[in-house]
């Protein structure tokens, strides 16, 4: 495909997905949309002064752009590598280059589709079957998920789910458990798509046709103790958390059949262990102490060279909603219909966040006042009063153009500041700053839980209802990182016998 050709390109996060529009130009404006940041941008000082009263707050809201045009006649701001670069005309890149390479590195968000048209109708009909793609194994036969097996309910009084095939079925329960995050969704198809390597090794299926004694075949499978290659379709052995991901997926699916009707009987019931899962889960990934203390110092600055004030504003909104909600990633997307997330403001200016979890599942989050500062910059720089007045129906975190910031965009903002973070340190803290590298907005969630739970002994049932956990073991499992709480436990409780 060739840069200038961007109608080859979906975006499968909108509702319903979308093709990118033709021109380059408008391609460029509806993907600066989509992620909430500029992609690329031709500005002359006309331009400029077009955006702003006068050229003394031309020069301070865009200052990388006013210095280049003092000395040439226009200039291009590009996004590259996370942030925003701006140079000379003439030395830019192409403007489909740049949009080529914007869209290839979210290719979580934006797929490539064949070049033919295809109808607007079509297009959620395409999307779903990219979930069907995503299931089929390697050397599996095409539409292996396409049909019944001997347990799927053929009575349509009782089959609430309406449809008589596997494949269908899939999709319906990936629809209904798995799209509130991208991340569940690629952790649900991943462990279907293992579940059907292994049928189609085995030369069973479909997944209606399993029967308990071929499940409890696969689960000896998965734990098995020794390694085999996958090529042919058989099954690597997994860590224990892999392990009882794939499992729990498996047997949600069948419950949820099951229950839905779509099946005579749950051969997978007792297949996963769950309250012993949670038992045993231990959450790893933490940035240190010093690292958080170290972005939020970055987020707590200046705006960095490159990045307008608006857009800086914004990231610190975000990075400290995520740094001192512990909200999931979805959490903060815009659900017009609910009007969530939003904040409510007592008589005491103190902000509380409303958001809707797992399972849609609401709850509210006191923020601390030590990000409201942050809160209360942001909506100053979108024009409106520090507080949120009682019925304001406005997305939390809005793009460049108005509309709610998606997950992509949220996500990149977070991933910003830890760039920032890591560039900022000195030499000698490799370890830190691989640490910011590999860091994500749920490494904050899991620094929040155990600042909760570990560093102020929150009671567990406290902690749980602030996190959103559907059990107590969950959130009990973060006190299983640090063993000094345990032996101070011990040595109050026997001491001064």
């Amino acid at each position: 495909m060739k840069p200038s050709e961007p109608p080859g390109w979906l975006d499968t996060g909108a509702r319903p997905p979308k093709r990118l529009p033709v021109a380059t130009e408008a391609a460029l404006e509806y993907l600066a949309q989509a992620l909430g940041h500029p992609v690329y941008i031709h500005w002359t000082l006309t331009a400029l002064k077009r955006g702003c009263p006068s050229l003394a707050d031309a020069k301070r809201e865009h200052p990388a752009v006013f210095a280049v045009l003092l000395e040439h006649d226009a200039a291009i701001e590009y996004w590259e590598r996370g942030r925003l670069r701006v140079v000379p005309a003439h030395l830019a890149p192409a403007a489909g280059a740049v949009l080529e390479r914007a869209l290839r590195q979210h290719r979580r968000r934006f797929r490539p589709v064949p070049p033919d048209d295809m109808p607007d109708g079509a297009l959620a009909v395409q999307h779903a079957a990219t979930e069907d793609d995503m299931l089929q194994p390697v050397g599996a036969r095409p539409g292996w998920l396409a049909r019944a097996g001997r347990f799927a309910n053929a009575v349509a009084l009782t089959n609430t789910l309406g449809v008589a095939d596997d494949a269908q079925a899939v999709r319906l329960f990936l629809r209904e458990r798995a799209t509130h995050s991208p991340h569940t969704l690629r952790a649900y198809v991943t462990e279907l798509r293992r579940l059907a390597a292994w049928c189609m090794h085995e030369r069973l299926g479909p997944f209606s046709d399993l029967t308990r004694q071929d499940l409890m075949a696969y689960r000896d499978a998965v734990q098995a103790p020794h390694t085999r290659a996958d090529a042919s379709g058989t099954v690597r052995r997994a860590a224990p958390a892999t392990v009882s991901r794939a499992l729990a997926v498996v047997a949600s699916l069948y419950a949820w059949w099951h229950r839905t009707g779509y099946l005579c009987i749950n051969p997978a019931e007792g297949l996963a262990a769950g309250r012993r899962a949670r038992m045993m889960w231990t959450p790893v990934r933490f940035l240190p102490t010093a690292a958080l203390a170290h972005c939020d110092a970055v987020a707590a600055g200046d705006a960095p060279d490159g990045v307008a004030s608006t857009v800086w504003a914004r990231r610190c909104a975000i990075w400290a909603l995520y740094r001192f909600a512990g909200v999931r990633l979805a959490e903060l997307i815009w659900n017009e219909a609910l009007a969530l997330p939003r904040i409510e403001v007592d008589e005491a200016r103190q902000w509380t966040l409303h958001v809707t979890g797992k399972g849609n599942k609401a709850r509210a989050i006191p923020l601390p006042s030590t990000c409201l500062r942050a809160l209360h910059a942001y909506r100053r720089a979108r024009g409106l009063p520090d507080d949120p007045p009682p019925g304001e129906h406005l997305p939390l975190i809005h793009s460049e153009r108005g509309r709610a910031l998606g997950v992509s965009g949220l996500y990149d903002e977070v991933r910003a500041v830890f760039a920032l973070a890591a560039a900022r340190l000195p030499p000698e803290e490799s370890a830190m700053r691989a640490a910011l590298e590999r860091a994500s907005t749920h490494w904050l969630r899991h620094g929040y839980a155990r600042t909760l739970v570990v560093d102020h002994r929150v009671p567990l049932p406290v902690a749980q209802a602030l996190l959103g956990h559907a059990s107590v073991q969950t959130t009990a499992a973060y006190a299983r990182t640090d063993s000094t709480q345990l032996r101070e436990f011990v040595e109050g409780s026997f001491s001064g016998g």
